[in-house]
């Protein structure tokens, strides 16, 4: 059977379809993250789009840590859709998607669009017609509907919605040459686009001209007098020559008609809403149940008197409102984040563009003591606001809101509908007229509300806040940007507000001792109350609602915030939640949702939630001090089976997994079956990503509670970070290493647990060999291996003995090296590990790369041949690394650079970043040495960049070194000088001698001689 052409849409939601005999069968995307990949790649058809850029596209400007991995998840995914391995390639730096002529429904409407274009320059009419249709039966919508603004897709959206109307027009141009008179079928599609669209010209000229063709001048007349009136009022300019030649078409067409004053009989008529009758009297006048016109309601309460920054978020606001309606921005943020101030201040400026008044009705969603008030009451004031005779405001909703659309319809009004509490509240009181205009306040993203345009506040800036401190409590001195004052209100206006009250009822209380008051975490929102203005009251509004709702997701919200409370963690996400809460997943994510839509949390990433710091005080006066132990033995029992799982999923089975994972004397019993409740990753990249997502989690529960006294915590706390540590390690995430190895170190010799205690020192050992601190890293793998040998575990004692030669090779002290490492290597056959065999050759190899790099490239041969004999990814990438080195040391920096580049294809994606960092060094060395400047900074720039996000000065010092030389080899001596001072900064204190030794030469050697304190250290 002949395969199905693969085909792409994005004139309208993302999709995949097959064109078959059968037609076209639409393939669906199902993941969010996948759409926006493929989205990301159709954009650049043939092209390829750097994986930075797509980050950028999947994740907002803003990528988590474990973005790497769940880019290739998602690239993974999409090939399984495209059902092709050709389609989308790996191409440096990034990914190209191939899409061949006519697969892409854009490139296709582009080329219809051309020949349509051609075609009517020509008045070829039934050509253009033809054309017109085949582009417009592509459109299904909105392009690149449903996916966010920031994927950069605005400008094509915008060009692609200009065409459609292009076509439109040249389509309705070539029906009305053709039709010879039946155009009464074109009449409705022409009026509604009239309508959506009452300054484009063309739409209105055609309209007319159709009107006039189907026997209807008078209706063709009125529709030039309403697009004639406004574009007098609203643009200032007259109708353009193809308006007015249509115009005389009509006028023509119905002489006998005219009357004595030359204008036809259906301008000549009533002149109401052309000149000088106010709409809105009209509007009053004529609507049921207003027998008298209404005094223009002017209702908004005053603006806020200290209005402070926001001003681009206001000018965009103001811009959008200004525009042709009707249009509805909806202002969203927690409680006290400023909405209604922003909304009045915005109000106000443009009174004077809804000269039919300004309605302000506060629907009291989140007011403190207060019950929101029903639709059906705000429709009913509303309704006598704009002259509506109570007795004859029909009962029935729809009918009432129906009746609010009609009195409003005629006018340009504005309406702010103030603390909306959701979307139903507000969808019946809506205007649909031209001219009006609505303003929403509320805590919840009214995400049901269809064509809304959505503005999410945030806290001020810290200048922002400052200025707002002064002008309200009347301090001009002592306040700036920098003040405590303005951390400690977490920039909210409504805390900033209090603050400044209390400063400005108490010219004796400092700034720096109500800084000091608020310092103390468990009073501040006893200090963040004045008068009626009180942070608590409001964030109690939305917790108290949830916990009294009948709702099962709202009563699970009010749990889970206390839960949020109670273990104070820097964000979380569903899966810890619905452990702590003791529901499933789903009603986790359910609730999480809820607490996101009344603004208590942010969903700072995909399934990743933070609450504002106010927030977090307020969760922890709700969970109280009861219970607060059996919560964090819930989550660190919950991390500890995932980390078990973590551990299984990134180390080769086999004595490493399996010693790492035997219990050690204070593992609590229970923590099997924790682990037999979850459920193993999919694979490496998903482990790593879980890592990358709960490790900060992890490293604030370790510091918090490695001294706790209670010692069921800290026998918890123990088995997970035992458990968690080579995830941390092989991520070379070297700040979380030193703290959590000093954590369990803490832990495991208050437990008396020397099995616990010789891991942590080995974990130690291991972060100062990674921060070239290899003196320091001997003391505490000889530390560890002292333990080992008295409880007798040979396994450990053959891998202390391995890392002890590895370590004096470091150091120089290369007889003592091969001795230790002749005794591992008897360890592993006498144990039959090879893996510890093979890992025990490639140190022999570097140990023998300072006497006979010939015989180290053997060694390392024989490392690579036991990699591929037991099927070990690493040990074979980290063999080909060092086969690298040696080719180095030899002098041949091609054979290097071929055997670095044949594992860094590799090594990036097994998340190992000590077996990254030292092949892309070398490759960069090598490329350096061949001349090929170019490509080497491309290396070692991203070096530089992994390194620094993982706060790895180490590597990040031997990076800068080779920058260092690559600027001065081209020449750019002022630039190498700072990468070299850098270099030096960062590997001073370390045991790289013979590169500080280095560096210290090249600094001198250009005029900068280091410091003595350099010096010394060297």
């Amino acid at each position: 059977m002949k395969r199905c052409e693969l085909r792409f849409g994005l004139l309208g939601p993302p999709i995949l379809y097959d064109h078959g005999p059968d037609g076209a069968v639409v393939r669906p995307v199902g993941s969010p993250k996948v759409r926006l990949l493929l989205t990301a790649l159709l954009l650049e058809a043939g092209r390829t789009v750097s994986v930075e850029a797509l980050k950028d596209a999947l994740w907002g400007g803003a990528p988590p840590a474990s973005a790497h991995a769940s880019l290739h998840n998602h690239v993974t995914r999409l090939r399984r859709l495209l059902d092709d391995p050709t389609r989308l390639r790996a191409v440096s730096p990034g990914y190209l998607l191939r899409v061949d002529d006519g697969e892409l429904d854009i490139h296709t409407f582009d080329a219809h669009s051309a020949a349509a274009r051609a075609a009517h320059a020509g008045r070829d009419w039934r050509r253009t017609l033809c054309e017109c249709a085949a582009a417009l039966a592509l459109w299904r919508g909105t392009p690149l509907s449903g996916l966010p603004a920031e994927l950069g897709g605005y400008a094509l959206v915008q060009r692609l919605r200009e065409a459609r109307l292009l076509l439109l027009e040249w389509r309705y141009d070539a029906e009305l040459a053709l039709a010879d008179g039946r155009l009464d079928a074109l009449l409705p599609e022409l009026a509604a686009l009239a309508a959506e669209h009452p300054l484009r010209e063309a739409y209105h000229r055609q309209l007319m001209l159709a009107l006039h063709r189907s026997g209807r001048q008078a209706e063709a007349l009125a529709a030039h007098r309403d697009l004639r009136r406004r574009l007098v009022e609203e643009l200032g300019v007259e109708p353009g020559p193809a308006v007015r030649e249509a115009h005389l078409e009509v006028l023509r067409g119905g002489e006998e008609g005219r009357g004595d004053d030359g204008e036809s009989g259906a301008e000549g008529g009533s002149r109401a809403g052309s000149g000088g009758a106010h709409p809105a009297a009209d509007a009053h006048v004529q609507a049921p149940g207003t027998p008298t016109p209404a005094p223009r309601p002017a209702q908004l309460p005053p603006p806020p008197a200290h209005f402070t920054g926001r001003a681009l978020l206001a000018e965009t606001l103001h811009g959008t409102l200004a525009t042709p309606g009707p249009t509805i921005a909806v202002l969203t943020g927690m409680a006290g984040i400023g909405k209604s101030a922003l909304a009045l201040h915005v109000a106000h400026a443009l009174t004077d563009r809804f000269p039919d008044g300004q309605l302000y009705v506060n629907l009291h969603g989140a007011t403190p003591g207060m019950l929101p008030l029903t639709s059906a009451q705000a429709l009913a004031a509303l309704l006598r606001d704009v002259g509506a005779d109570p007795r004859s405001i029909p009962e029935h909703p729809d009918a009432a809101a129906a009746l609010l659309r009609s009195m409003l319809a005629p006018t340009r009004t504005l309406l702010v509908l103030d603390d909306a509490a959701n979307a139903a509240q507000v969808r019946s009181l809506l205007p649909a007229g031209p001219g009006c205009a609505v303003i929403i306040t509320s805590r919840s993203s009214l995400a049901a509300l269809d064509g809304v345009r959505r503005f999410p506040l945030a806290p001020l800036s810290d200048e922002d806040s400052a200025a707002l401190l002064r002008a309200v409590s009347g301090r001009e001195e002592g306040i700036d940007a920098g003040h405590p004052l303005v951390e400690l209100t977490g920039r909210l206006p409504l805390a900033l507000r209090v603050v400044a009250a209390r400063l400005a009822a108490r010219r004796a209380l400092t700034p720096e001792v109500l800084a000091g008051q608020l310092a103390a975490t468990e009073w501040r929102l006893h200090h963040l109350e004045y008068d009626d203005l009180s942070v608590r009251r409001s964030l109690a509004v939305a917790h108290d609602a949830l916990a009294a709702s009948d709702r099962e997701a709202d009563r699970d919200a009010a749990l889970v915030l206390r839960r949020i409370g109670a273990l104070d963690l820097p964000e979380y996400g569903a899966p810890l939640l619905a452990r702590l809460s003791g529901t499933g997943v789903r009603r986790a994510e359910d609730a999480l949702d809820r607490l996101v839509d009344v603004a208590l949390l942010e969903e700072t990433a995909l399934g990743r939630y933070v609450p504002h710091d106010l927030v977090r005080d307020f969760a922890r006066e709700l969970a109280g001090t009861a219970g607060g132990t059996a919560v964090a033995e819930s989550a660190l029992s919950w991390y500890a089976a995932l980390a078990e799982r973590t551990l299984t999923a990134i180390v080769e089975p086999g004595l490493d997994q399996d010693d790492r994972r035997r219990p050690t004397s204070c593992q609590p019993p229970e923590h099997a079956a924790h682990v037999a409740d979850t459920h193993p990753f999919d694979g490496p990249e998903a482990a790593f990503a879980w890592g990358d997502a709960e490790l900060e989690n992890i490293a604030a529960l370790a510091e918090r509670y490695a001294d706790a006294p209670d010692t069921r915590i800290a026998a918890r706390l123990c088995t997970l970070l035992r458990l968690l540590f080579p995830y941390v390690q092989r991520s070379g995430r070297v700040a979380e290493m030193e703290v959590l190895g000093r954590a369990a170190l803490r832990v495991a010799r208050r437990l008396g647990d020397e099995a616990a205690e010789a891991y942590a020192l080995g974990d130690l050992a291991g972060v100062h060999f990674l921060t070239g601190r290899h003196n320091e890293a001997l003391t505490l793998n000889d530390e560890a291996l002292t333990i080992w040998q008295r409880l007798g575990v040979l396994s450990w004692m053959r891998r202390s003995l391995n890392n002890r030669g590895l370590l004096l090779e470091g150091l120089g002290r290369y007889e003592e090296s091969g001795r230790a490492l002749r005794q591992s290597l008897a360890y592993s056959r006498r144990l039959n590990d090879p893996y510890g065999e093979a890992v025990t050759h490639q140190h022999l190899g570097n140990l023998f790369e300072h006497t006979d790099p010939r015989a180290a490239i053997e060694q390392h041969r024989l490392s690579l041949a036991i990699g591929e004999t037991i099927g070990n990814v690493l040990i074979q990438l980290y063999a080909r690394c060092n086969i690298g080195y040696a080719h180095l040391t030899l002098g041949e920096p091609g054979a290097a650079a071929r055997h670095f580049e044949e594992s860094l294809r590799d090594l990036v994606d097994q998340g190992d970043w000590h077996g990254e960092s030292q092949t892309r060094l070398g490759l960069v060395r090598s490329l350096r040495q061949l001349g090929r400047t170019e490509r080497a900074d491309r290396e070692c720039a991203e070096l530089l960049r992994r390194a620094d996000a993982r706060a790895d000065r180490y590597i990040g010092g031997l990076a800068r070194h080779q920058l260092g030389l690559l600027l001065s080899e081209s020449g750019r001596t002022e630039e190498a000088r700072t990468s070299w001072q850098a270099a030096l900064d960062a590997l001073t204190g370390t045991d790289e001698k013979a590169v500080v030794a280095e560096l210290a030469s090249l600094l001198a050697d250009i005029g900068e001689p280091p410091t003595s304190d350099h010096f010394a250290s060297a």
